[in-house]
């Protein structure tokens, strides 16, 4: 059962301030560890990858078999479900037909005098893609990670995945893998797969950016070594935020609200509603589908810690309020739920009307879910084909022109107390 709260009474407002401090775990005791585990990294390479693999994963770890082989990938492809591996082949051609969309290319504009301007694009040349193990695997993220890596260009990707404690790594990220056309992937995970894709080892090279979910050692080791490579972001507990009508099917609600509260006790679902007796019938649904869940103590846990219902006013409060959160995923369960999404200024997916619930998202539709947490919708965007390419402006100007500017360049560089800028101008003249 979820509480629920009238949105302006106090309660309200003070469920509002835990849900958007909950991002804030105490980091400190965790920091330590992964600072020491990436220090290691730098200054022993393979020698302290394979320590370290062995004391959290598989003791049997060598460098002969840090590598997964290609046999070990063929026979994860060849014992899969073929009804999974079609299920894969179809969302890997969505995500890839989503992405495809968001590619710029290079342009070069010609004015007056010779002057030429423009920019470049081109994809970044290696990048590490990390993929959690343990007792949840997501050959969903592989996808998600690996294709728009694919569609910008980029040269090399190399996997890092810790394996399980017989020292394989499971079958469905491995076809996953293969059918996103990556075939460089090591058994390492944890804080010290980041170091090794970051500084890179006399086995696992250096990446330019690594991208990729994990837990708070992964995260925290993301961030200490960004600057040294870039990283996509540092992902927070899952988050779903439903605005629903008062017709809306409860069950429904109760279905999707419990899908994210599976996946951690520090998950939050929301639900916002004008309607008490639509708040009342989707605790009754919660009750009702919780017990044939395979999660469910995860899914109590999580709704009792950061699970609420607020009424709201009207729909438009809804979504104001919702904007305010800015949730990872957002679902309008309302009838005209296209006239509401110009209303929606922060959210890092949104799924529109009854029949868009968020795992469409999380494997098929196409959009990536790799997104931002904690309210960082605010300011941050889902993963995207643009994570994966850089870009150069380049400029070329004729004497005449550039002398038509000589002055003012002179002028601003002279006022910032740079005179060799100014000389450099002065010189051609």
């Amino acid at each position: 059962m979820m509480d629920i709260y009238e949105y302006k009474s106090l309660e309200g407002k003070n469920f509002l301030k835990e849900l958007k401090e909950r991002g804030k775990a105490v980091q400190g005791d965790v920091t330590v560890v992964v600072e020491a585990i990436l220090k290691d990294i730098s200054l022993r390479g393979n020698d302290a990858v394979l320590e370290y693999t062995r004391k959290f994963d598989y003791k049997g770890i060598t460098l002969d078999n840090l590598r997964v082989s290609e046999e070990e990938i063929e026979e994860a492809l060849t014992n899969s479900d073929p009804d999974f591996i079609k299920a894969l082949e179809k969302a890997k051609n969505n995500i890839l037909m989503f992405h495809e969309k968001q590619k710029n290319n290079s342009w070069m504009d010609t004015q007056d005098r010779g002057i030429v301007l423009g920019q470049l694009i081109r994809p970044l040349e290696k990048v590490g893609i990390y993929v959690p193990g343990g007792t949840a695997t997501y050959p969903s993220t592989v996808l998600m990670n690996a294709v728009p890596a694919k569609a910008a260009g980029v040269n090399r990707i190399v996997m890092v995945t810790p394996p399980g404690k017989d020292g394989k790594v499971n079958a469905g990220i491995l076809a996953a893998a293969s059918l996103a056309g990556i075939t460089e992937i090591y058994k390492v995970g944890g804080a010290q797969a980041i170091g090794a894709l970051a500084y890179g080892t006399e086995t696992i090279p250096k990446v330019d950016k690594i991208v990729g979910p994990g837990n708070l050692y992964v995260a925290l080791a993301k961030k200490a070594v960004y600057g040294l490579v870039d990283i996509d972001m540092i992902a927070g507990p899952s988050e779903i935020l439903i605005v629903a009508e008062e017709d809306m099917d409860p069950s429904y609600i109760a279905a999707d609200l419990m899908s994210q509260a599976e996946h951690d006790v520090l998950a939050s679902s929301i639900l916002i509603t004008t309607s008490i007796s639509l708040a009342a019938k989707v605790n009754i649904e919660i009750e009702r589908q919780i017990k044939s869940l395979s999660r469910e103590n995860i899914i109590r846990e999580s709704l009792k810690n950061y699970g609420g219902i607020i009424i709201s006013r009207d729909i438009m409060e809804a979504i104001d309020i919702s904007n305010h959160l800015a949730p990872e995923h957002l679902e309008l369960m309302v009838k005209e739920a296209f006239a509401y999404l110009s209303y929606v200024k922060n959210a890092g997916s949104i799924f529109l009307g009854g029949n868009s619930p968020e795992p469409l998202g999380d494997y098929m539709a196409g959009p990536n879910h790799v997104l931002p947490t904690s309210g960082t919708a605010r300011f941050f965007s889902p993963l995207s084909l643009d994570d994966f390419v850089k870009k150069s402006g380049f400029v070329h100007y004729t004497k005449d022109a550039l002398f038509q500017v000589k002055d003012d360049i002179i002028k601003l560089a002279e006022t910032e107390g740079l005179t060799a800028h100014a000389n450099s101008i002065k010189v051609r003249f």
